[in-house]
């Protein structure tokens, strides 16, 4: 729509799924996505499992 590329609307598609799941499993999509943007460079690609919002509320519980 106003992405300004196809590249930049699939971008953009991806992000919003990433907020919108947050928002579904109850987590601040703020608080998640920075929480991962810390944990992802040194975490193990085969585990990504362990970033998703429901993993994250779990542990902030």
């Amino acid at each position: 729509m106003f992405a300004g590329s196809e590249g930049g609307g699939k971008a953009m598609a991806i992000v919003f799924s990433l907020i919108e799941t947050a928002k579904l499993n109850d987590v601040d999509p703020q608080a998640w996505l920075t929480w991962v943007l810390g944990q992802i460079a040194d975490h193990i690609i085969t585990r990504l499992e362990e970033l998703l919002p429901w993993r994250y509320a779990a542990q902030a519980a």
